[in-house]
């Protein structure tokens, strides 16, 4: 008999809200208004509001959350019931004066925001600018329908362009090995043609069409084809490049340069020049028309420096504000509400109570870790990424008094708006290594350390890994060179007999 463990479905939804970044938080939010009548959601807090209420009378800054329920009503969202109530009636009481505590709350503190009729103008303007992306297959078609070509071959050029991979390619089958009589390899073309009877002629025909269209390069096979179409639009069918491309791709690829330059009989220096404007083309023509080019992010805390210290607070404007209803008080008011409907609004308050629980349970534990993290990096605040300290989820799960999976939850996918931009959460931890000082610094310092250095190598020397560890070891860190080979590798830098420029 195996045993398993079973979390509650309560603490599974705690743990959902405390894992989903801010984007996806606010869909499980809104999936849980659905499904439960007795809760609503507050009007968004006014900015300004807000900022007014991070300081106290004195003017000092008030880390408490201006959002957050009084203190008294705050309990651990992993208990499923961490006030187990005897009797409908005395939770309904508690859950009445709850309900009190809240409104005043949110009366006092002025929260409701209030939209000019400027605002709500300027608003709807940008609403209505947003403009859904043309995909590549919607741009070549519209090409097509404004070409003047056959019946027949529009007809194959659409079949073509429905071929045609989000990168701008058509791609070749890598695990087809068949061959004709004479060894000619089976390509893209005669696979379409044996599926669906088309003169393989005909299929040419109609992909010489597609390659004409913008964008330069598309309908290519492979990259070598992709290059050599974009240089034949430019009409550069006579250049260096185009010979470079068409017969010393593989010497290109390992960039030796002497060996395309006794190719083309050109000097070092020329050859070197013409690879520069190879590198000027485009190896995925449909990069444009890819929807994942612009990746939103939404920081889940903001660390602002006011004089000599870092305040550090949540983003709770994009945080839907819950609160319970008043439409229990209609049901409970009407006569006809029996035992069933009783229970099932003790079951929807219990629900409801919980899930703002752990939302503001989410807002804490996210803020205190980052809290703690600004607390460990003071020198990395002031002076960049070059002195960020070594830091584990284990040092921070003990200093927040949590475990190291709550740790590791609360930072996945979340990002923390700094003084030196904005990183992810999970940037901040990182291993490290003891400088000949007895400093700690992190991995990521010393990678950020190889990459200056190799922005600045010269060109025609570049900097072997052996002597990039003996340069590290002048600034004190002391690495083998494994190491550097490891982190060069991380940092997508080619070794230094690839870098060598001419």
């Amino acid at each position: 008999m195996a045993l398993s463990q079973v979390l509650a479905p309560q603490l599974q939804q705690s743990l959902a809200l405390l894992q989903a970044p801010t984007l996806e938080l606010r869909a499980l939010v809104e999936q849980e208004l659905e499904q439960n009548p007795m809760l609503e959601e507050v009007m968004e807090v006014d900015a300004d509001a807000k900022e007014s209420r991070l300081r106290d009378e004195d003017g000092n800054v008030n880390s408490a959350d201006p959002c957050e329920p009084p203190e008294d009503t705050k309990v651990d969202p992993t208990a499923e019931n961490s006030d187990p109530i005897d009797s409908f009636q005395e939770e309904f009481e508690k859950l009445v004066q709850l309900d009190q505590e809240w409104r005043d709350h949110f009366s006092q503190t002025n929260t409701v925001n209030r939209h000019s009729s400027e605002d709500e103008e300027k608003r709807e303007f940008l609403l209505n600018s947003i403009v859904a992306n043309t995909s590549l297959q919607e741009h070549l078609m519209d090409q097509l329908r404004m070409s003047d070509c056959r019946k027949d071959l529009r007809q194959v050029a659409e079949l073509v362009i429905g071929n045609i991979d989000d990168r701008g390619y058509l791609p070749e089958r890598k695990d087809d090995q068949r061959r004709f009589e004479d060894g000619r390899k089976w390509d893209t073309l005669d696979d379409l043609a044996f599926s669906t009877g088309i003169p393989k002629t005909l299929i040419e025909e109609a992909l010489k069409l597609v390659q004409s269209f913008d964008p330069p390069g598309v309908g290519a096979r492979d990259l070598r084809e992709c290059l050599l179409l974009q240089l034949l639009r430019e009409g550069k069918q006579h250049s260096d490049e185009y010979e470079i491309i068409s017969e010393y791709m593989e010497a290109l690829s390992k960039r030796r340069i002497p060996e395309i330059a006794r190719g083309l009989g050109i000097s070092n220096e020329a050859a070197q020049a013409a690879v520069n404007r190879v590198a000027l083309l485009e190896p995925n023509p449909g990069r444009s028309f890819q929807t994942d080019n612009h990746q939103y992010i939404v920081p889940e805390v903001f660390v602002q420096q006011v004089g000599d210290d870092y305040i550090v607070t949540n983003n709770n404007e994009q945080v839907p504000h819950l609160r319970i209803s008043n439409a229990y008080k209609d049901l409970m008011a009407q006569p006809e509400s029996g035992t069933e409907v009783r229970e099932y609004i003790r079951e929807k308050i219990r629900a409801g109570k919980f899930l703002i629980k752990s939302l503001h349970q989410r807002q804490q534990t996210i803020l205190n870790i980052a809290n703690e993290i600004v607390k460990r990096q003071p020198e990395f605040l002031e002076k960049g990424i070059a002195h960020l300290k070594p830091m584990t989820m284990v040092q921070v799960a003990e200093a927040v008094g949590v475990h190291e999976t709550t740790v590791s939850r609360a930072v996945s996918g979340k990002y923390i708006e700094t003084p030196q931009g904005v990183f992810e959460m999970k940037y901040f931890f990182t291993s490290g290594i003891m400088t000949a000082d007895g400093v700690g610094m992190s991995n990521t310092s010393v990678k950020d350390m190889i990459a200056d250095m190799v922005k600045d190598e010269p060109g025609n020397a570049p900097f072997s890994d052996d002597q990039i560890v003996k340069m590290l070891k002048e600034k004190n860190v002391v690495i083998a060179r494994r190491t550097v080979a490891k982190y060069r590798a991380e940092l997508n830098i080619l070794p230094s007999n690839l870098r060598r420029k001419y």
